[in-house]
């Protein structure tokens, strides 16, 4: 048995005693009686402190926080509302106090189940609030979910997702945003092989693992490299008791994490380094900055373990979808059956997790789907996360999607 999982709850067991003595020398010297408060040396205590404290906290799910929003140059007040629910995930949906004069597209976000929670698309949530009503899928953190509940994998995910559709439509748009691409375009698939009358109408598929043979990046060589057996030997491991999920088996978020972070250890450790020296001289702001991404980026939920294994072995190993070997409840996922549901890939010039040329791999295997309902755009300048969130997301990518969106919608009524 992997032992992994305990080790972590002892580590932050140990760490209790000096996570107690850090906070109080902190608040000694956050004091504005003490004199050392508007001092050197007290700010320089004072950050330290704060930076051991980050760095030994356990972060809990963060809130969307997204109370108003602008439409038809209107201030509007944004309340949350679960319109679909299932253990391993839910759909909320961003309600604005805001009458229309005529309705706007119906955006179902996708969230990718990798490790962080859906609040790490705040931004692209917020981006296309004034002008779509959006939904965004909430996935359960594994180690939440009693073994009463069953197993969760990737067929389960997909049902899942065609559940979403059916209950959402008609007329839905939808938007996936990394990981989900694969089995997003596999429920639709589905969706059309059947002519389901509510297949979505629009699906953009950003910086997804359609076919990881192309531009691999060095996730997709390591899983070439490894294979199934070593994921499953070193990543797997029980979640503990004190948790509803106790002795489900799972893929801790906190590996995940641990393999994002050392993918580009340096550029986290000059963040934390240049948040010290943001405190110590009491620029507020560019450590407030520090402080929002990190508690979102920080903040990770736990895997099945046979969803996260099929996942690795079939679409990062196997390559099944673009091979055509890919099925769901044994039935072939074949993307020929496309021929209704407009495509539009996004991706990144300089993504480092789907590189250039994975997720337009999608416009290329849906051949019976004519070239006028699929759109490729990529975005110079932007990383992986810069395809879903920052200022060119919003200023190039978003304008894109919507006119996408508004071109296609209405192309489902006719059947």
């Amino acid at each position: 048995m992997n032992l992994a999982y305990c080790w972590y709850e002892a580590a932050h067991w140990m760490l209790s005693p000096a996570r107690v003595a850090t906070d109080v020398t902190k608040r000694l010297f956050d004091d504005p009686s003490n004199p050392l408060n508007s001092t050197a040396y007290g700010r320089t205590v004072s950050a330290a402190c704060e930076l051991f404290e980050r760095t030994t906290r356990r972060y809990g799910k963060p809130a969307f926080g997204l109370e108003t929003t602008i439409v038809d140059g209107k201030k509007a007040a944004v309340t949350e509302r679960v319109v679909w629910e299932r253990p391993f995930g839910r759909v909320i949906a961003f309600d604005r106090a805001v009458k229309l004069s005529k309705p706007q597209p119906k955006l179902l976000i996708v969230a990718p189940m990798s490790g962080h929670f859906a609040t790490l698309l705040r931004g692209t949530v917020e981006a296309f609030l004034p002008t779509h009503e959006v939904m965004i899928t909430d996935w359960a953190d594994a180690r939440m979910v009693p073994l009463s509940e069953g197993r969760f994998d990737l067929d389960d995910y997909i049902d899942y997702l065609v559940a979403m559709f059916r209950t959402l439509g008609p007329e839905l748009n939808v938007l996936a945003v990394c990981q989900p691409a694969v089995p997003v375009i596999a429920a639709i698939a589905r969706m059309e092989a059947e002519q389901d009358p509510l297949t979505p109408a629009t699906a953009v598929l950003m910086g997804g693992p359609i076919d990881t043979r192309r531009s691999p990046t060095g996730v997709n060589q390591l899983a070439e490299k490894r294979g199934i057996a070593w994921f499953e030997r070193h990543c797997i491991t029980q979640v503990p008791p004190a948790y509803p999920g106790v002795w489900r088996s799972v893929y801790p978020g906190f590996l995940q994490l641990s393999g994002f972070m050392a993918m580009n250890f340096d550029r986290h450790v000059n963040a934390h380094w240049d948040m010290f020296n943001h405190l110590v001289d009491g620029d507020g702001d560019s450590a407030e900055k520090h402080r929002d991404f990190y508690d979102e980026y920080l903040a990770v939920m736990d895997l099945t373990s046979e969803f996260y294994l099929q996942t690795v072995d079939k679409v990062f190993v196997r390559h099944e979808l673009p091979k055509g070997d890919m099925l769901h409840r044994d039935k072939p996922v074949d993307l020929m059956a496309i021929r209704r549901c407009a495509l539009m890939a996004v991706e990144g010039e300089r993504d480092d997790i789907s590189g250039v040329g994975q997720t337009l791999a999608a416009l290329d295997l849906t051949s019976n789907l004519s070239s006028d309902k699929k759109l490729y755009h990529l975005q110079p300048g932007v990383g992986h996360y810069g395809v879903f969130n920052g200022s060119r997301f919003r200023a190039e990518i978003v304008p894109r999607i919507g006119e996408f969106i508004k071109n296609h919608a209405r192309t489902n009524t006719a059947r």
